[in-house]
């Protein structure tokens, strides 16, 4: 009798479940300017990031050797980096030219600069195809 009543529970649940309407999140346009304003104020906090001098210790910047951030290719990852000796996110590798090329201390993950690096550097190669793994 106890599978006879969970059976017509089930039936039931996915009758209601089938009869409600289920809908991915609405954004009105009031939503979309916050969304575009708040991006965009992330993207020149990462653009003005790539610039300065203060995110290592020798005076060299992100810029120098990836000037709008030409050749850091984020729509890659996360792929094999050979530096790292393993598969990384693009987060990661940021933290090794950190630590290297500009001598500096690495940013936590969730580091307001390192999410803005990575909004930057992303916004300059939008359009691009995602290709992760490709070296």
């Amino acid at each position: 009798m106890g599978k006879v009543i969970t059976a017509v529970l089930a039936a039931n649940f996915l009758l209601i479940a089938a009869a409600m309407q289920v809908s991915a999140d609405e954004f009105n346009e009031l939503d979309l300017a916050l969304w575009k304003d708040e991006y965009e104020g992330v993207v020149q906090r990462g653009r003005a990031a790539f610039v300065d001098p203060s995110l290592g210790k020798n005076g060299v910047v992100c810029a120098q050797c990836h000037p709008n951030a030409a050749n850091t290719h984020p729509e890659t990852y996360p792929k094999f980096q050979k530096q790292l000796g393993k598969v990384a996110v693009m987060a990661e590798m940021i933290n090794w030219c950190i630590r290297n090329p500009l001598e500096g201390e690495p940013l936590a993950l969730d580091d307001p600069k390192m999410i803005a690096l990575q909004a930057y550097i992303s916004q300059e190669r939008r359009g691009v195809e995602l290709v992760p793994g490709k070296h």
